[in-house]
């Protein structure tokens, strides 16, 4: 046994350590767990010397009387209850913990979870899901248990599978060379023509397309002003403002999509200031289910079934930084808060996104080398309107 001076750590005999101190009360109490490392033991001593001398230890007899560890469902469903999250990440967190942990942890008490058992349900996960939802429903697990270490219920959280929370991209995302999107955007119904190229061309998302107003839209200097987006709930779509400050950002149309911008407006949107520039055919916020229905054709007919919507805003960020944007004009351009030390120190100035834009009105006219589909190709594109 280790000599300290406050508490005892010893090895046992099935390699594990376990712990124990004298309190205030000159008996020695042991930890009611052992521990996989003498590090973890010594976590749990340090925090039992700290209640001490606030004065907020309690005789162990007396808290197993007092003190029910909760089962991990009970707390799990308190802890969902009491965070603040958008609709979208409810409603994602809640698919993760009814399929993938609560089947394994459920019923089980929030004490009696240990390291050995969460590699074990981690391992069955392997022939259960993706790497993708494995390291979601690995993180979800891994911070709702961290939120217990803090309310001490737990003394340690059992969640340490080494890289088990990231996970590398499966899919890689070949962003759409000008002959395909030009060939996409034709395919398109005329009324959604528009919603794609400003997907590609000003790399924005379709839930921030389908909130889009006509009072968003600058016609005469060229802008669109990104303030809202359209999320999926429960409850069906609900209009949010953007995660970030970053998101809320006005986005200068090159100059060569004006003449369709214009086409749209006119054809395909009421009037009035507050009327949806994409809505639904009978009305009210485009469904991601309508789109498809039109995008799916339109991609298989580009030659591009691999193409999701969502891929267009990535082929949007590599058309502009062909035309030699910095990261922070990008970032900007795209409403990205991330990376925050680069934007700390490069800082656009408010007129480089409108360089940006003409830019890419060139690089459509094939005045500007444009992207290529391999690293040293250079292809020559008609503008896509």
């Amino acid at each position: 046994m280790a000599r300290r001076y406050f508490g005892s750590i010893r090895k046992l005999p099935s390699g594990r350590y376990q712990a124990s101190y004298k309190g205030p009360d000159g008996r020695r109490y042991p930890a009611p767990q052992t521990f996989d490392s003498p590090q973890y033991a010594d976590a749990w001593i340090a925090g039992v010397r700290t209640d001490i001398q606030r004065e907020r230890w309690e005789s162990p007899d007396v808290t197993k009387t007092e003190f029910v560890t909760p089962a991990f469902g009970a707390y799990a469903a308190v802890w969902l209850k009491g965070r603040d999250l958008s609709g979208s990440t409810r409603k994602l967190y809640r698919i993760i913990l009814d399929h993938h942990i609560l089947p394994a942890f459920e019923d089980v008490p929030l004490t009696a979870i240990t390291p050995a058992m969460v590699r074990e349900w981690h391992a069955k996960l392997r022939t259960q899901t993706g790497p993708t939802q494995r390291a979601r429903a690995y993180s979800l697990l891994r911070t709702i248990l961290g939120t217990a270490v803090t309310d001490d219920v737990i003394p340690a959280n059992p969640c340490r599978v080494r890289g088990a929370g990231s996970a590398k991209t499966a899919r890689d995302i070949r962003p759409a060379s000008l002959p395909e999107l030009e060939a996409l955007a034709a395919a398109m119904p005329q009324r959604y023509r528009l919603m794609v190229l400003l997907a590609a061309w000003c790399a924005m998302r379709f839930g921030e397309l389908a909130e889009l107003r006509r009072a968003d839209i600058d016609v005469k200097n060229a802008i669109v002003h990104v303030r809202r987006g359209v999320v999926s709930t429960d409850g069906g779509l609900v209009v949010k403002g953007p995660k970030s400050e970053a998101g809320k950002r006005d986005v200068n149309i090159p100059p060569h999509l004006m003449p369709t911008v214009k086409a749209h407006l006119s054809k395909y949107v009421l009037p009035k200031q507050d009327a949806l520039v994409f809505p639904a055919v009978h009305g009210g916020h485009l469904n991601p289910g309508s789109l498809r229905r039109a995008y799916n054709p339109a991609r298989e007919a580009a030659g591009r079934p691999d193409l999701r919507f969502h891929d267009l805003r990535h082929t949007g960020a590599v058309l502009a930084a062909a035309t030699g944007a910095t990261l922070a004009e990008l970032m900007a351009r795209l409403g990205h808060s991330t990376v925050s030390a680069a934007m700390r120190y490069q800082h656009a100035a408010a007129d480089r996104d409108k360089v940006i834009a003409a830019a890419l009105s060139e690089l459509a006219a094939g005045t500007v080398t444009p992207i290529s589909r391999r690293q040293g190709e250079a292809r020559q594109s008609r503008p896509v309107t």
